[in-house]
């Protein structure tokens, strides 16, 4: 079993958090679902998660409700341990470069403290 952990700021804010209220009770449920089969199953389809390529280890949950399509950016610590670092909708096919680069750089942070 795996373990998810929300990145907090210096400040003590989560940005994941913050993503979560944003959405409305159906989409926030099937996000907390997806994250549990990504908690629970030993092996997890890339359907839920996936390691993005080109990027510092980063990992992408992937939530799809409705026409809607969401992405939680992370990283693995010590294999069992995933730390989400920044939530967004997605509208375009590919992840936007701006929200990995967010993703590096809170691993980064998270790493260092």
């Amino acid at each position: 079993m795996r373990e998810i952990v929300f990145y907090k700021t210096n400040s003590g804010e989560s940005p994941i958090e913050e993503f979560l209220d944003s959405l409305d009770d159906k989409q926030a449920q099937k996000v907390v679902w997806v994250m549990k089969i990504v908690e629970e199953l030993e092996t997890v389809p890339t359907t839920y998660l996936k390691k993005l390529k080109n990027t510092d280890d980063i990992w992408e949950i992937r939530v799809q409700q409705s026409n809607n399509i969401f992405r939680l950016l992370g990283f693995k610590k010590e294999g069992k341990l995933i730390v989400l670092t920044n939530g967004f909708t997605k509208k375009t096919q590919k992840t936007p470069k701006p929200e990995i680069v967010l993703a590096e750089k809170r691993k980064k942070e998270y790493l260092e403290r």
